[in-house]
């Protein structure tokens, strides 16, 4: 499948911005399934400086200074991509859960991949007593991981609620778990604590998902979203495994992937610092077509 993204975000200022620094994470990953066929932001005002690097995960992070004064801020990131996978069934057999938790542990590489580097706390996921005996609950001793993990994302879809009022991504996890309620980022970030909690390498992932509006009705430009779910490393044959808590679905061909990280914060499309108005109006936009 192949498909073209379009993601517009947008900042308009009460008064004249005179500098602002950002850094973009807009280009669309490669590997597991998914090839980059082309990719290229537009950005207006015209960047003075614009430095491209991969981070220590492999993403391409472009950092830009802006140095002409103004009022709107428009980064307009489109790409292609061709997509390819197909996740293993839900009832497939896996290892023990408590297999893969040593595996990990024992693990000599500190690179991007090594699943080591995904166990431990991350800035936006601590481990948590409540959250880890929450996921506990799904991983019974000697179950399959994979079993453990669908049941723990079932879960997740079914006992909180999707709520875009309820949180911003600052909120603290265990205010999101006490609550329920939040977006695709929390159920992320709660579905990692969890597994991490085990002892289990869990990762973040953020991307786009492809929006399929209901039957006679048109579909809406723009209505497309970012989204988030989770990749957990199931052993070496069957590698990470990615699953979406939000829809309680096995990753295929309707995932995108941006970025693969500890958490949000190392993920973030777009961030910086800006010199000049208190106040900030945000807009995004987000198109997502199938082209064949």
């Amino acid at each position: 499948m192949i498909y073209d993204i379009r993601h517009v975000t947008t900042y308009e200022y009460e008064s004249p911005v005179s500098f602002a620094r950002c850094t973009l994470r807009l280009e669309p990953r490669g590997g597991n399934g998914q090839e980059l066929i082309s990719h290229h932001v537009e950005i207006r005002p015209r960047p003075a400086e614009r430095h491209v690097r991969r981070d220590f995960f492999g993403t391409l992070t472009e950092s830009v200074v802006i140095e002409a004064a103004h009022r709107t801020l428009r980064i307009d990131s489109r790409s292609r991509v061709s997509i390819s996978r197909k996740p293993p069934a839900r009832d497939a057999a896996s290892p023990s859960w408590e297999s893969i938790r040593d595996i990990a542990f024992e693990a000599t590489s500190l690179g991007p991949s090594s699943p080591v580097g995904y166990v431990f706390a991350s800035p936006l996921v601590p481990v948590l007593r409540p959250v880890s005996a929450y996921a506990a609950a799904s991983f019974a001793s000697g179950a399959g991981i994979l079993a453990g993990a669908v049941d723990l994302m079932h879960r997740i879809r079914t006992e909180f609620r999707y709520d875009p009022k309820a949180t911003v991504i600052s909120t603290p996890l265990n205010e999101v778990f006490d609550k329920r309620h939040g977006v695709c980022q929390d159920f992320a970030h709660v579905m990692i604590a969890g597994l991490r909690g085990l002892g289990l390498p869990a990762a973040y992932v953020s991307g786009y998902l492809r929006t399929i509006p209901p039957a006679g009705q048109p579909r809406l430009q723009g209505a497309d979203a970012t989204h988030a779910w989770v990749s957990l490393w199931c052993g070496t044959e069957l590698g990470w495994i990615d699953f979406d808590p939000t829809n309680d679905l096995l990753v295929a061909n309707d995932h995108i992937v941006l970025a693969v990280a500890r958490d949000f914060s190392d993920v973030s499309p777009v961030d910086g610092i800006i010199v000049g108005s208190p106040k900030q109006k945000l807009g995004v936009a987000v198109d997502v077509l199938l082209v064949e």
